[in-house]
C-alpha cells in the first residue's frame, strides 16, 4: 500500500466516524440595567449531540465585595442539539454594576438524563463578570 493510498484510507475512516460530542456552552452575553433590577442575558449552544428538553442551573451571584448577592435557578428550558438559544432573566433588587462573579453551582434539573447532563459546561463571558463552575 502506498503512502498516498494509506492517507486516503485514513481520511475516509475519519470522515465516516461520528463527530465527538462537545459541551454545552453558556455565555454570559449581557447585563442590562433596569429600574430596580438587572436583566441577565445568556447565549446557550448545545454541542452535546443530544436534544435537551430541559436544563435548569443553580447559580450564585456575588457582589463586588465578594458576598453572596443572590442564589437562584436559571431555567434554560429546551436546548436542541447544535442550536443556539438566547435566554434572559430579570434579577429584582440587583444592580448590574454590583455583580462581580457568577458561579454555576450545579445542575438542578436536566432531561433527558444522559452524558450531556453530567459533562462540565463550557463557560464564557462578554461582560466584566467572572464565570465559575
Amino acid at each position: 500500500m502506498t503512502l498516498l493510498s494509506r492517507c486516503l484510507t485514513l481520511a475516509l475512516i475519519l470522515a465516516a466516524s461520528p463527530a465527538t460530542a462537545g459541551p454545552i456552552r453558556l455565555e454570559l452575553n449581557a447585563l442590562q440595567p433596569q429600574d430596580d433590577a438587572c436583566q441577565i442575558v445568556f447565549v446557550a449552544q448545545n454541542d452535546s449531540g443530544a436534544d435537551l428538553d430541559r436544563l435548569v442551573l443553580e447559580a450564585v451571584l456575588f457582589d463586588t465585595a465578594g458576598q453572596v448577592a443572590a442564589l437562584t435557578l436559571f431555567d434554560l428550558q429546551n436546548l436542541p442539539a447544535a442550536r443556539m438559544r438566547v435566554r434572559s432573566f430579570r434579577m429584582a433588587g440587583l444592580a448590574c454594576d454590583r455583580i462581580a462573579r457568577l458561579l454555576v453551582n450545579g445542575i438542578d434539573s436536566c432531561a433527558p438524563e444522559g452524558p450531556a447532563c453530567a459533562a462540565p459546561l463550557a463557560l464564557e463571558t462578554r461582560v466584566p463578570v467572572e464565570m465559575l463552575q
